[in-house]
């Protein structure tokens, strides 16, 4: 078999990480934690991002300041929230990625290889807008009768509480980072391998 074709299935291959690895980390850091907050963004679930319950944790500050309950399993099952669609659809996506990558492998046709990389990198954009809308729906969206109140001094309206999609912010007396984590950057090894396979076939 041609290098190109076995690059390719490898490539299609190494999304599968995405069913154990997450795709985003959001840490928090704050005085009154001596351990930093994590939450980790899976395809199909939130996990602690540092310390154990440290979804709960943050899922309990977030209530106080009146966003809705973020969609963890423990939430879930107690009916408390719906489960994100995205956690339903986006593990099946990602199957048919890897079948999709499979598949142009065995055939070997060049063409398929950059298709390929087209179809992983619009997922990508489109991953990143729903992520940066989901972020955006519940730090605006907040209960006026929460305990904590966020106005503003001067007009008196209810602020937003908008973790970044990527890079850092001050949020009260929180520091809030939002970065990439191991899921993407297999993502990226494997557009970076279907690249490879498309110049080899070239020579």
């Amino acid at each position: 078999m041609k290098k190109s074709r076995v690059l390719m299935i490898i490539a299609a291959i190494l999304l599968s990480a995405l069913y154990i690895l997450p795709l985003w980390k959001i840490t928090l850091v704050a005085p009154q934690y001596p351990e930093p907050l994590g939450l980790n963004i899976h395809i199909n679930r939130l996990s602690d991002g540092i310390q154990f319950n440290d979804v709960n944790n943050i899922d309990l500050l977030n209530h106080y300041i009146g966003m809705t309950h973020l969609p963890s399993i423990d939430n879930v099952r107690k009916g408390i929230i719906e489960p994100f669609k995205e956690f339903t659809y986006m593990p099946i996506i990602v199957a048919l990625m890897i079948l999709l990558g499979i598949v142009f492998g065995l055939i070997g046709k060049r063409n398929l290889y950059m298709t390929w990389i087209v179809i992983l990198g619009l997922l990508g954009i489109i991953g990143i807008y729903d992520f940066s809308s989901w972020l955006q729906k519940y730090g605006h969206d907040l209960d006026p009768n929460a305990i904590l109140k966020m106005t503003d001094p001067v007009t008196g309206e209810i602020m937003a509480y908008n973790p970044p999609i990527f890079g850092y912010k001050e949020m009260l007396n929180f520091q809030v980072y939002s970065y990439p984590a191991a899921g993407t950057y297999f993502i990226v090894a494997a557009a970076v391998l279907a690249f490879f396979a498309y110049i080899l076939y070239k020579r």
